[in-house]
């Protein structure tokens, strides 16, 4: 009967890459995009583990997951230091950055959920132990990983409102899935509940927190902000505007908003950081098109910090405006803000981390559409920690009033309030070892065998 169902999958999944093919061949052609990990991706041929250590497997689609795990990773060596880790993601901004960050372990592209790809790299990893990251219901990977004595825990957790409208209609699909998963450790109770709701056991459903609280740096003075900090030349007294994870239109508003408020600000600048990487040139196209003097991120001469727009004759000096387009140092340019506007919120995204640059202190706003991460922005907004935008006349006005807040005092301000609710959310990590610990990893310190003691918020009626 399984393999039937995973024959199902199958052919269902052959129908919807078929469907989506003229797509992915344009993107492919016109963007590069879906063109590296295709033997990993569609047969399952990742790199071969060739020791006998137990493993650990953590898969990761994009970005922010990969960051995820770079939170963990220092959890996870010390609590199972004999155990290798193994490192997939999905999208090419993802495999960059893990490439970057965890160079000690293998990283590849995942294999998608065809039960003969998923076959093939559960025999050449051979992990102990499978953590997905926040979301990630792929049925065939978890009923494989299962049959074959795999532990497998969603860390993490979050179930949006959409994703769970969306569950809900193949129900009959995930919840056998969700029947196999060891552990479901969720950023929060809605999310708890929703996994439960879809089909979870709710003695597997644990509330551990947000572990993107913990991945933060507060300290706006750590070695990698000041390094770009030097490198674009941007001194401690000028005020900056960070606008990252955007998507269009909110280049052009964040643009907009910047020119309004500029002219009685001369030492302000804009940081733009686009939220995928085929878009830096669109993004780029449209600074040029405003006239306004403007340099690239990727013209910064890393020696120097001297930028290949100087050497250009004619070429303004006195350019402001950066457009960050490299990959994995917004988490380091927040700590530049006196003022950030965080992404993909007035689209239908459903916004970005905005927990980043809270962390430092910043005045933090974002458009109305937050419902990725609807918690955290519930929790800024009553504690006047963040704002609400929905256009560049409501961004200017935010980040005029809040130009000043520098000069003072900090516990009085909302970027300092902002600061203050997230170091108190933090402890999510070690959370999620506990439960690790005891519903998938079992080690030394915590008897194996079902978790019982308290973890935070756990909800009583999610626990057996």
């Amino acid at each position: 009967m399984d393999r039937l169902k995973q024959y199902a999958r199958n052919a269902v999944y052959i129908v919807l890459v078929l469907l989506v093919s003229p797509w992915l061949m344009l993107q492919s052609f016109r963007d590069g995009k879906y063109r590296d990990g295709f033997a990993a991706k569609f047969f399952g041929r990742v790199p071969v583990r060739n020791n006998a250590r137990p493993c650990i497997w953590l898969h990761a689609v994009s970005v922010g997951e990969i960051n995820i795990v770079a939170t963990l990773i220092p959890m996870l060596r010390k609590r199972w230091p004999g155990h290798d880790l193994y490192i997939t993601t999905t999208t090419a901004s993802g495999y960059r950055l893990a490439k970057n960050k965890f160079a000690e372990w293998e990283v590849c592209y995942a294999p998608l959920d065809f039960s003969w790809a998923i076959r093939t790299a559960m025999q050449r990893i051979r992990p102990s132990a499978l953590l997905l990251m926040e979301l990630e219901l792929w049925p065939n990977l978890i009923d494989i990983a299962s049959r074959q004595d795999v532990s497998v825990a969603i860390v993490n957790g979050r179930l949006s409102e959409k994703s769970h409208r969306g569950y809900q209609r193949i129900r009959h699909w995930i919840a056998p899935s969700l029947q196999n998963v060891d552990l479901i450790a969720a950023q929060n109770e809605t999310y708890a509940e929703r996994f439960l709701a879809l089909g979870s056991s709710g003695d597997r459903v644990v509330v551990t927190g947000n572990v993107k609280f913990d991945s933060v740096e507060f300290d706006r003075f750590n070695p990698r902000t000041e390094r770009l900090r030097r490198l674009a030349k941007i001194d401690t007294d000028h005020r900056v505007f960070v606008a990252g994870s955007t998507q269009a239109p909110e280049e052009q508003v964040a643009l907009t908003a910047w020119q309004q408020v500029s002219a009685g600000h001369p030492d302000l600048w804009l940081l733009i950081v686009p939220r995928h990487p085929e878009r830096f040139d669109e993004v780029a196209r449209l600074l040029d098109e405003s006239g306004l003097p403007w340099v690239r991120r990727s013209e910064v001469d890393e020696t120097s910090g001297e930028s290949a727009n100087e050497m250009r004759p004619g070429k303004d000096l006195s350019a402001r405006i950066l457009l960050v387009d490299t990959i994995g140092e917004l988490a380091a340019w927040w700590g530049i803000a006196d003022v950030a506007f965080v992404g993909g919120s007035l689209g239908d995204r459903g916004g970005q981390n905005m927990i980043e640059p809270a962390a430092f202190g910043a005045a933090v706003c974002f458009g109305p559409n937050t419902k990725n991460f609807r918690d955290v922005t519930e929790s800024l907004i009553a504690e006047n920690a963040a704002a609400v935008v929905r256009d560049a006349n409501e961004m200017a006005t935010f980040l005029g009033e809040h130009l000043a807040d520098r000069d003072a005092e900090f516990d009085s301000t909302m970027g300092g309030r902002a600061s203050r609710l997230v170091q108190s959310q933090a402890g999510a990590t070690e959370a999620t070892g506990d439960a690790l610990a005891g519903f998938v990893l079992p080690n030394a310190n915590v008897s194996a065998g079902r978790y019982d003691a308290p973890l935070r918020s756990v909800p009583r009626r999610m626990r057996a």
